[in-house]
């Protein structure tokens, strides 16, 4: 099975908020929020692409990009039927904050992704909807105290196949 090296981004305004997106894999499949990030270029480094990818999905130029904090891996199904090993590196970064624009989405982002937001640690704590990570809600509080581990935690579940495009 063929690695995905992935960029997730935490991405964090002045107060304390992440923002995070709603979307689906599919547009008859249920929705879920989710972080900001997407896949690695061939012979991009994995901090250009957290950079890139928080530009091209919310827009935030000025970005200040710190450590990587939680590393995941979990296979998922292409568009086009490849199953692939995805290798999420989640960084921790910051910026002003400020209303996301959507002026760089793909046409397929469009069709897919419903809704983006900044949500407080209490908002996520109390939400019933699905967010992925799976373990951000456990692992959240932490990193608003700017208390990040040493070494990347290793935060993998065992999770069914997904499909997206």
């Amino acid at each position: 099975m063929r690695e995905r090296l992935t960029a997730r981004v935490l991405l964090f305004d002045q107060d304390g908020r992440i923002l995070l997106m709603r979307g689906r894999l599919t547009a008859e499949a249920p929705s879920f929020w989710f972080t900001v990030g997407g896949g690695v270029d061939e012979g991009e480094s994995l901090e250009a692409a957290a950079l890139r990818e928080v530009a091209e999905e919310s827009g935030f130029t000025q970005v200040e990009l710190g450590p990587v904090v939680w590393l995941r891996a979990s296979p998922l199904t292409l568009y086009g039927g490849e199953l692939v090993l995805l290798r999420e590196s989640y960084f921790v970064a910051r910026c002003l904050g400020g209303d996301p624009s959507r002026a760089a989405w793909e046409a397929h982002e469009v069709e897919l992704m419903d809704e983006m937001r900044w949500w407080s640690p209490e908002e996520i704590a109390a939400s019933q909807e699905m967010i992925y990570p799976e373990r951000l809600r456990e692992l959240l509080p932490d990193l608003v105290e700017g208390r990040f581990p040493d070494t990347p935690l290793e935060i993998s579940v065992a999770l069914p196949v997904m499909n997206v495009i």
